[in-house]
């Protein structure tokens, strides 16, 4: 029997009073993992037409539920879905991460992923699945990763002058994404941080870019079609609260070769120290990058 808990959505959207996971009109329901559970006609299968979200889970906390809910709201804004029930996708993740922890023990790492889509064709009706599972061994990342740039395609500004292209959306049409971290693998590397057509850093496929230069510490800003980091945010709190200055900015992709410091930051994955861009050799403060994942894991909210 598969470990993972697994909670369909019955009611997505709309304004909701989520209950326990045995009441009936919860919003949600615990459906068999293992059991076919998406018609092949669901817009998020044929189309890769809808959002998600994954919230990392320690010591049965999910991680920044709050901002995730956030993004995930805003995620579907941008795509035209109608607004998520986030009193009731709150609520199943909750009584997900306590099925599973009820079911297997144990207060290792965990994630629950939000899945939100279109729904099947024709129907006019969202659907929804939120599954908690244990993740992935992210011990290694930690101590260091070795990323690659590649070209986005995109101008910097493009979320400005082309929202259609949803750049900013936490969409489920990851093909790229995937795509890039593959190319950083056939380039001798683990990771990728993407730089605009126009020279300008990014983002990763599926992290934030963070920058330590002398007490200052940058991130890309986000009006630049980069994806708002939950734990991004809580970067910024670990170092504001030592003393750094913290600052969203527009960062030239050059800018990043001269940085003291270099991190991809992620939900799950959490910080993982960069060190070697595109063949540059990169230091690691192992015990800055050890305090910051401790403090990034001990989040409670």
């Amino acid at each position: 029997m598969t470990r993972a808990t697994l909670l369909t959505i019955t009611a997505p959207t709309g304004p909701r009073e989520a209950g326990s996971l045995d009441t009936r009109d919860a919003g949600f329901v615990l459906a068999d993992f293992d059991a076919p559970q998406v018609r092949i006609t669901d817009l998020s299968v044929t189309r890769g037409d809808g959002v998600f979200e994954t919230v990392a889970v320690i010591a049965g906390h999910p991680q920044a539920l709050e901002p995730h809910l956030a993004r995930l709201a805003h995620s579907a804004e941008l795509l035209d879905l109608p607004s998520p029930a986030l009193d009731v996708w709150r609520a199943a993740v909750l009584a997900g991460v306590a099925d599973y922890q009820q079911r297997n023990g144990g207060d290792g790492e965990l994630f629950a992923k939000l899945i939100y889509s279109r729904g099947v064709e024709g129907t006019g009706a969202p659907s929804g699945w939120i599954f908690v599972d244990e993740g992935e061994d992210f011990s290694t990342a930690r101590r260091g990763i070795r990323v690659v740039t590649l070209d986005r395609g995109y101008r910097h500004d493009v979320a400005e002058t082309s929202p259609w292209l949803l750049q900013g959306a936490k969409t489920l049409s990851y093909a790229v994404n995937r795509a890039a971290q593959r190319e950083a693998v056939r380039r001798g590397a683990d990771d990728v941080i993407f730089v605009s057509s126009d020279g300008f850093a990014l983002e990763g496929p599926t992290s934030n870019v963070i920058l330590l230069s002398g007490n200052t510490v940058r991130t890309p800003q986000t009006d630049q079609g980069i994806l708002a980091g939950t734990t991004q945010a809580s970067v910024f709190e670990f170092f504001a609260a030592r003393g750094f200055d913290t600052v969203y900015e527009e960062i030239g992709a050059a800018e990043l070769t001269s940085a003291d410091a270099l991190w991809l930051v992620s939900s799950v994955r959490q910080a993982a120290p960069i060190t070697a861009l595109d063949g540059q050799t990169f230091p690691v403060d192992a015990a800055l990058t050890d305090a910051l994942n401790d403090f990034l894991l001990s989040r409670t909210t």
